[in-house]
C-alpha cells in the first residue's frame, strides 16, 4: 500500500497528465490485485499451462531440423526454367495434339496456340542438370539441388492451389505444413517464434493469413508474419517509461487471469495461444531485435545477396534474414516471392518471369552458399516452388495458363541428394509422367526429412485422427542422400 500510496504523493507534486497518473494508480492497483491472486493460488495448485512449443523428439533420426520454404506464388514456369521442351518451339503456334486429350484449364483457353519457349538451355554441374538462362546463379548450385520435374496438384485456380501447397487440401480450414512441423517438433529458441512468413512486398499473398494458420491445431503453431520493412517486428520495444519489471509484473498479473479463465474454458485454446504470444513477446524484446538485425552482416556477405542492386534488394534481406532465424533456431520460415501472385504470367511472360528471376536468383543462390559455408544446409531444408506450373498453350498471344498436373519443384540440403533430377513430364510439359509427386507426396517427403512420419503425426480434433496429408501421401525417399 506504500508503494501505491507513495505513487499517488509524486504525482501531486511533479506535473503529470491524466494518462500518466491512471497509469501509476493502475500500477498501484494491479500489484494489489497480483498479491491477492498469488496468495489466493498459494494454498491451491496453479493452473499450469505447458510450453506446447518445447522441443519434441522426432520419430527418426534426420538432418535437417529447419526448413526455409521459397514459394513463387503464382506459378512459375517449369519449361522456362528447368524442364526443357525442343518440340515446343517446333510446334510454336499450332494447337496442343489431339493425342494429349481434353484440356481443362482456369481460364478455358486449351485450344490456344501452342506457345515457344525461346530459352538458352545448357547442362550444368557434374550431374549436367538442365537450366535456362534465367536463372544462371541457381544453375551454378545445381550439385547441391534436387530437381523435381513430376509435381502434380489438384487445384486449378489460385485460391484452391495456395491453399492446398500450403495446407495439403483445396480447402481451407486445415493447418499449414509450418505448424505441422511446429506441432511435430516444438521449436530449439523459446525466445522466437516457431515458425515465421515473410514476404517480398506489401502485395496481398492469396488467401492471406490462412496459409499459415494452425487450422484446428491451437493456434500457438501457426505461423507469424514479420515485415520486411525497416522495422521488421512492429513494436517490440518496451514503451517509454515503463521498466522491465513493470512490464513483468502486469504481464504476471495477466497471466493469472487469464489462466483462470483457461482453466474453465479448456476448449477455447486461443486463450492459451495469447498467453504463449505474450510471453514470447516479452522474450523477443530482448533477442529479436539481434536476430533481425541485418546491419551486423559484413558488406561482403551483402554483396552476395544482392543487397547493392535495386533488383535483387529486397529478396536479398528476406533470404539473409531467413538464414539467420534459422541459424537461432527457428523451425520453419516461409518466403514469399512475388506477393500478390506476381508469377502468374497469363500475358507478357518473357517480361513477367525476366524480371522475377533477376529479383529472385541471386539471393536465393545465395542462401544456399552461405548456408552451406557456415555448416548450415546439412540440417537446414530449402524448398523451392510455386503452387503449380504454367500450360504449354499460350493464353492472350504471349503468356501461359495454371498448370497443376505437370510443374517443378526443387530441395536442397536437409538430407537431399543435390546433382539429380526426378521425374518427367511428356514432350510438351502438360502433364507429369514419371514419378509423380502429388502435393501429400511432397508434404510427406519434407516430413521425413524433417524426422517426421506423415502418417504417425496426429492430432486428434473431434475425436477423429487428423494427419497432415490427409492420411495420403508417401515420402519419396530416393530424394535422400
Amino acid at each position: 500500500m506504500y508503494m501505491l500510496y507513495q505513487n499517488f504523493s509524486n504525482a501531486r507534486y511533479s506535473p503529470a497528465s491524466r494518462r500518466q497518473w491512471l497509469a501509476q494508480a493502475g500500477s498501484g492497483f494491479g500489484a494489489l490485485a497480483l498479491n491477492s491472486l498469488l496468495a489466493e493460488n498459494s494454498s491451491a495448485n496453479d493452473t499450469v499451462i505447458s510450453n506446447p512449443l518445447s522441443s519434441k523428439v522426432p520419430h527418426h533420426f534426420a538432418k535437417a531440423k529447419s526448413v526455409i520454404f521459397l514459394f513463387m506464388e503464382g506459378g512459375p514456369s517449369q519449361m522456362d526454367l528447368f524442364d526443357p521442351k525442343p518440340l515446343l518451339n517446333k510446334l510454336a503456334g499450332k494447337p496442343l495434339p489431339d493425342s494429349f486429350g481434353n484440356v481443362i484449364t482456369s481460364m478455358g483457353e486449351s485450344r490456344s496456340p501452342l506457345l515457344g519457349c525461346p530459352r538458352v538451355w545448357k547442362q550444368h554441374g557434374k550431374a549436367g542438370t538442365w537450366a535456362s538462362e534465367l536463372i544462371p546463379h541457381t544453375a551454378n548450385m545445381l550439385d547441391d539441388i534436387a530437381v523435381i520435374r513430376s509435381c502434380v496438384a489438384d487445384g486449378i485456380n489460385h485460391s484452391a492451389g495456395v491453399c492446398q501447397m500450403n495446407t495439403g487440401s483445396i480447402i481451407g480450414g486445415r493447418p499449414s505444413l509450418g505448424s505441422w512441423a511446429t506441432y511435430g517438433l516444438g521449436t530449439e529458441n523459446q525466445n522466437l517464434p516457431a515458425f515465421v512468413v515473410l514476404q517480398d512486398n506489401q502485395g496481398q499473398v492469396v488467401n492471406g493469413p490462412r496459409n499459415w494458420s494452425a487450422g484446428f491445431m491451437p493456434a500457438v503453431y501457426q505461423g507469424i508474419r514479420i515485415q520486411g520493412g525497416i522495422e521488421s517486428i512492429p513494436n517490440l520495444n518496451t514503451p517509454e517509461g515503463v521498466s522491465e519489471n513493470q512490464q513483468r509484473g502486469k504481464l504476471d498479473l495477466l497471466k493469472l487471469i487469464n489462466q483462470k479463465y483457461a482453466a474453465n474454458h479448456p476448449e477455447q485454446s486461443e486463450l492459451d495461444a495469447r498467453l504463449n504470444s505474450y510471453e514470447l513477446a516479452f522474450r523477443m524484446q530482448a533477442r529479436a531485435p539481434e536476430a533481425v538485425d541485418i546491419s551486423l552482416e559484413s558488406a561482403a556477405t551483402k554483396t552476395l545477396y544482392g543487397f547493392d542492386q535495386k533488383e535483387t534488394a529486397n529478396m536479398a534481406k528476406l533470404c539473409l534474414l531467413s538464414r539467420r532465424l534459422v541459424e537461432r533456431g527457428v523451425r520453419f520460415v516461409q518466403i514469399y516471392h512475388g506477393a500478390g501472385s506476381k508469377w502468374d504470367a497469363h500475358s507478357k511472360l518473357e517480361e513477367n518471369h525476366k524480371s522475377l528471376c533477376k529479383g529472385m536468383d541471386q539471393p536465393v543462390a545465395a542462401l544456399l552458399i552461405d548456408l552451406k559455408r557456415r555448416g548450415l544446409l546439412d540440417s537446414t531444408l530449402v524448398v523451392w516452388g510455386g503452387e503449380f506450373g504454367r500450360t504449354p498453350m499460350s493464353e492472350k498471344g504471349d503468356g501461359r495458363d495454371h498448370n497443376p498436373t505437370g510443374f517443378t519443384m526443387w530441395m536442397a540440403g536437409g538430407g537431399v541428394k543435390g546433382g539429380q533430377t526426378i521425374g518427367a513430364t511428356d514432350e510438351l510439359g502438360l502433364r507429369a509422367i514419371e514419378n509423380k509427386l502429388h502435393v501429400h507426396d511432397l508434404h510427406a517427403t519434407i516430413l521425413h526429412l524433417m524426422g517426421l512420419d506423415n502418417m504417425g503425426l496426429v492430432y486428434k480434433y473431434k475425436g477423429r485422427p487428423e494427419r497432415p496429408t490427409l492420411n495420403e501421401g508417401e515420402p519419396f525417399l530416393a530424394i535422400k542422400a
